[in-house]
């Protein structure tokens, strides 16, 4: 009876959750703000209860912990608080625990006195060291359902694929997408090209909403976030020293997002500048940026051998904010930044995305979920025929019937030959 009348919240509140962006609770006297975001809601409910570890992953303050929260405050309601446990290893009142031991010492008590299933919710747990062994031993031994976010790629790899192996599923969480920010800020009454235009240049990292699209301090929390990820997440974890050498890897990756290139590439580049670092330093730095979900790679597919190419991948950032805040352009490389906004739209709608190599051409995005396959142009203006043929007649090779896109921010429509044209600001908002 329990089981059902879980089943039964979980779908009240998802059908909730469709209509509903923001809720305002009261909790401990303070006003509290979430923002639901139901594409992962509804990914995560359909595992409730069910024997695998659900793991949300991504990169700091995109609002894993507000998911976590939800899942456990919302959707699990029904459940007594007493079965409910969560722990948060960046708070201070867990600094002590830091090892498998000293988390299994402090889980012990509670087990034994807890009757019936319990429910435990780890928070940026790949700060205790050996987590993998008590999470593995909680599932095996204990009546339990097990959440956990944490922000290095790493940790769905090595230890935890070989000791769980399959009895865990992961979810990427990112940063608002442009529909859920429109959503934040719908009571600004303000036009979606306005606000897309606010978009375009802070992008859409969940803690914005607390600053009323003013640019000054979303800049400034932006370089903080941006500072905060790489000492913690990339420099302190993977005991980086040559932190000036880091920190130009990554600036030439943010001012080159979506040109191809290779780690060869940026060794010349650091050459001619007087600067001498290895191609396997460059593969290791961009490795670990990757793995702290900064930046995102996109392998290019040879569609006519039917392959994957293993040079010359582009790189995009996972959220394009922090490319105006460190001092690039988003204005002056609109074409770049678009496609970096649309590429993070697809991945966050669950899309495996690769760029198309046609011969000497190049398709944007070639975006496949299960046996679904869509094709994407994205330009800034098509502003004359010579454009327009550029964009649209780079399909004409491609001979199936996917669906192919050219997104733009025009408003006029110019799809031909069966090629569909979309304003890029409404592709964005669409619900999916």
């Amino acid at each position: 009876m329990l089981i059902l009348s879980i089943v039964s919240t979980i779908i009240e509140i998802v059908a909730v959750f469709i209509n509903l962006s923001i809720t305002v609770e009261i909790d401990k006297g303070v006003l509290v703000n979430r923002i639901i975001r139901p594409k992962y809601i509804t990914q995560i409910v359909q595992f409730v209860d069910k024997p695998v570890i659900k793991v949300l992953t991504g990169m700091r303050r995109v609002g894993k912990s507000t998911l976590l929260t939800i899942i456990k405050d919302e959707v699990l309601k029904n459940i007594p608080d007493k079965n409910k446990i969560y722990l948060n290893f960046e708070s201070a009142e867990l600094f002590d625990i830091t090892t498998a031991k000293a988390l299994r010492a402090y889980l012990q008590p509670i087990i034994q006195k807890t009757k019936k299933k319990l429910y435990f919710f780890f928070d940026e747990i790949q700060t205790v060291a050996g987590w993998e062994k008590v999470v593995n031993s909680l599932s095996v031994d204990t009546n339990c359902d097990i959440y956990i976010t944490g922000s290095n790629s790493t940790l769905i790899s090595g230890d935890l694929a070989t000791l769980l192996s399959g009895r865990y599923t992961a979810f990427e969480i990112y940063p608002f997408t442009f529909g859920e920010f429109v959503q934040v800020f719908k009571n600004k009454k303000i036009s979606k090209e306005a606000l897309f235009d606010k978009f375009l240049q802070i992008g859409g990292m969940p803690f914005l909403r607390y600053f009323d699209l003013d640019a000054s301090p979303c800049f400034k929390y932006l370089n903080d976030v941006y500072n905060t990820v790489l000492v913690k997440d990339v420099l302190q974890y993977n005991n980086i020293r040559d932190v000036d050498g880091f920190n130009r890897i990554l600036s030439y990756v943010l001012e080159n997002i979506g040109h191809t290139f290779s780690a060869n590439g940026i060794k010349n580049y650091f050459k001619n500048e007087k600067r001498n670092i290895s191609i396997d330093t460059i593969l290791n730095y961009l490795e670990y940026c990757k793995n702290a979900f900064i930046i995102k790679k996109v392998p290019r597919y040879d569609m006519a051998g039917k392959k994957i190419l293993k040079v010359d991948e582009k790189y995009y950032v996972t959220d394009h904010g922090f490319r105006q805040a460190q001092g690039f352009s988003n204005t002056k490389d609109i074409e770049r930044t678009l496609e970096n906004i649309v590429f993070i739209e697809l991945a966050s709608r669950g899309y495996e995305v690769k760029i198309g190599k046609l011969k000497d051409r190049e398709i944007d995005f070639i975006a496949q979920k299960n046996d679904r396959i869509f094709y994407y142009q994205v330009a800034y203006m098509l502003t004359d025929e010579k454009t327009r043929e550029r964009e649209f007649g780079v399909y004409k090779s491609i001979e199936d019937n996917f669906p192919k896109y050219v997104l733009s921010m025009d408003r006029v429509d110019f799809g031909r030959d069966g090629v569909i044209h979309k304003n890029i600001v409404d592709f964005l908002s669409e619900t999916v």
